[in-house]
């Protein structure tokens, strides 16, 4: 017996990628069973969970066998690859049909489906208070909606995607419909407000992405995204009052900068993600909001929701109102003058007690 020498180590290759394309999109019929047999004849026997490898058993996929279906079997496997790919695509663009509880805010159109699960897809991410973590219960089964959901659109998932801790990890918000609960369409032009003191210790950014392709849409602008980091495109600039606007659209808007516009492709569809690294208390407490992707004709500011509410009172009652399908042309600011009713009292000011109540001269 004797020691072996070392292994011949081979050289490290080098692949330049610069410039070049290539297809990271699996097929979305019979090639896509063609491809996943490719792969499992490639790798190790081993290198597949034994459940998985039962599964594509079941259909003929073996490692060192031929994959050969028949007439019959092809046909239900081109019907299955279609049928996959659009539970994938609705579960992401109508997530609401199926998951209302997605929805990171109330009545929203942003959403997050690692919140059901977490991010094995079978335990909510626990809370944490005070410094500690509260665990929550199992779901005690696997959520295969949210996971159907989550690799169809993305690639990876982590618990440092979903934990809430304050600036830890980071976190992602999905955004596939405007308010009116339309597909975001390329040949429009949208925008969104983001309030003052975005969470984000580390950055913040916004990125557009195809919704066939699920890569990041290709326009001549590049790189479609916005956000708080310089490179590799200057960094998005914030309004006087502390927010920033970011537009969506085929053509810059006159008098946006560049670092606030995301270009879009007339003839695609698009869906964005807001990502915020560092998430601050106002992410998870949800007191930073309420902002939505709306369509816009111009730089003009008009008002598309106020919000009355007061967070005084647990459980107190909010109260929206909604504007869309603008269409008043040039408006006369004196159909918006004051006249108060008669007898009507002038209130220079008007306090309130200790839970919020307003206190009337008067009352009790």
């Amino acid at each position: 017996m004797r020691i072996a020498g070392e292994p011949k180590i081979p050289e490290t290759k080098f692949i330049e990628g610069t410039g070049l394309s290539f297809n990271t999109i699996p097929p979305s019929d019979y090639g896509f069973f063609e491809l996943l047999n490719e792969n499992v004849q490639s790798q190790p026997v081993t290198s597949l969970d034994v459940e998985l490898a039962g599964q594509l058993a079941a259909i003929g996929i073996v490692h060192g066998k031929e994959f050969n279906p028949d007439d019959r079997m092809k046909k239900i496997l081109t019907d299955a690859a279609a049928v996959g790919q659009t539970v994938g695509r609705s579960l992401n663009a109508r997530f609401a049909q199926a998951h209302p509880d997605w929805a990171y805010y109330e009545n929203s159109r942003w959403m997050m489906m690692l919140w059901e699960g977490g991010a094995f897809f079978e335990t909510p991410p626990p809370l944490y208070e005070d410094g500690m973590f509260k665990p929550l219960p199992p779901t005690g089964a696997r959520t295969l909606d949210s996971r159907t959901a989550y690799y169809f659109a993305y690639t990876v998932d982590s618990p440092g995607m979903i934990m809430r801790i304050s600036d830890i990890g980071s976190q992602y918000l999905m955004g596939f419909l405007d308010p009116d609960g339309n597909s975001f369409d390329g040949a429009k032009t949208y925008k969104v407000t983001l309030p003052k003191d975005i969470p984000a210790r580390a950055f913040w950014s916004f990125t557009l992405y195809d919704t066939q392709t699920r890569s990041m849409l290709q326009t001549p602008q590049k790189y479609p995204r916005s956000g708080s980091q310089s490179y590799p495109s200057p960094a998005a600039e914030a309004a006087a009052d502390g927010s920033t606007t970011v537009w969506f659209g085929p053509e810059q808007p006159e008098g946006v900068a560049r670092s606030n516009w995301i270009q879009t492709d007339p003839e695609k569809g698009w869906f964005t993600i807001l990502r915020l690294y560092g998430p601050k208390p106002s992410f998870f407490d949800k007191t930073w909001r309420d902002w939505q992707i709306w369509i816009s004709k111009g730089t003009q500011k008009l008002p598309v929701k106020y919000v009355i509410t007061t967070k005084w009172v647990t459980g107190a009652p909010q109260y929206s109102l909604r504007f869309s399908n603008w269409k008043a042309g040039e408006v006369d600011a004196k159909l918006f003058s004051f006249k108060p009713p008669a007898n009507a009292k002038k209130l220079e000011r008007i306090d309130s007690d200790e839970v919020g109540e307003l206190v009337l001269e008067g009352s009790k």
